[in-house]
């Protein structure tokens, strides 16, 4: 028994029984020789309380790794908890009681366990959600995550747009302000800042926001929260066309060409990047003979049949192609 503490040896934890054994082999602090030693649960260490030397640091479990041959062993063998996630209101740190009713043997509650377990699952629910401002993260993020899962974009995309949406709150910019609005701006932002082609007309048709709304929202989080957004390449354009219009490679290629040629005549100034890289692809289309309507690509590029046919025939009429049989 410890002394003063009531407590077996066959009661300590792990961890603080092999602490325990470990102080019993050090007799002495190697720097001072005193043998007034102090164990310190929290750091894991052995420490001399007339030196201060740290005698032991070793934290390292000595018991060899469980093998798991299944999913199930694997869950039960895993020593780690699921990773923090900003997609979650609490970042997932809180413990759920689930509705089985059954303890960890798979023994049924009595009457009364089931009361006391359904009166700490209210209050559980209660306090996850505690004030206006977790109200408003949790309603916020489950905006941003529904308008993620329309739109197919990438965990890294969520994470980025989550955190914006942390940040705005913390600098109170929700005040006055849509929730809904500010959280579909937080997305659209962070597929600016991800290198992600999406348009305003995109991210609101996807959402219940309108694009006034939307880049009302968009201009304030850049302006408030300091952010650098970079200008949209007309390459990242070509790839999401060739994509979504399963093109061969090589119209991609000849887009590619068409669009440099284009940026070093500077015809690509003042003009918008969908309507250039829609124009740019229609031409590699026709220079390989494949059927393509500019109202197919308008629709799958968002923009207008005259925007491509305006940008279609500046392209043509300022460079010359060379088509080789």
């Amino acid at each position: 028994m410890d002394k003063g503490s009531g407590i077996d040896d066959d009661e300590l934890p792990k961890s603080e029984w092999m602490l325990k054994t470990e102080i019993l082999e050090i007799q002495k602090c190697p720097k001072c020789g005193s043998t007034r030693l102090m164990r310190d649960y929290e750091c894991v260490e052995i420490c001399c309380m007339d030196c201060e030397f740290v005698a032991n640091q070793e934290s390292i479990d000595k018991e060899a790794e469980l093998c798991a041959f299944n999913g199930k062993q694997k869950s039960e063998h895993v020593r780690v908890d699921t990773p923090l996630t900003f997609t979650i209101q609490n970042k997932d740190l809180t413990t759920v009681i689930d509705w089985h009713n059954r303890n960890r043997l798979g023994k049924k509650f009595s009457i009364v366990q089931k009361t006391q377990v359904y009166r700490l699952r209210k209050w559980q629910r209660r306090i996850r959600v505690a004030g206006s401002t977790e109200r408003n993260l949790t309603y916020a993020l489950s905006e941003i995550m529904k308008t993620a899962n329309k739109l197919d974009l990438p965990k890294n995309v969520l994470e980025t747009a989550t955190t914006i949406y942390r940040k705005a709150i913390k600098e109170q910019l929700i005040n006055g302000h849509s929730i809904r609005g500010i959280a579909t701006a937080s997305l659209y932002l962070a597929c600016r800042q991800c290198g992600l082609p999406k348009t305003l007309d995109e991210i609101a048709h996807a959402s219940t926001v309108n694009k006034k709304e939307l880049g009302k929202g968009y201009r304030l989080l850049i302006k408030k929260l300091n952010y650098s957004i970079p200008p949209i390449q007309l390459n990242q354009f070509v790839t999401k066309i060739s994509n979504e219009a399963t093109t061969q490679k090589k119209v991609e290629e000849i887009t590619y060409k068409i669009l440099t040629a284009a940026k070093d005549s500077k015809l690509t100034a003042g003009r918008s990047p969908t309507g250039i890289a829609a124009a740019a692809s229609y031409i590699a289309l026709v220079l390989i003979d494949e059927h393509m309507t500019q109202k197919e690509i308008a629709h799958i590029t968002q923009t207008t049949e005259m925007t491509i046919k305006n940008r279609y025939k500046e392209l043509v009429n300022r460079l010359i192609f060379e088509i080789s049989l």
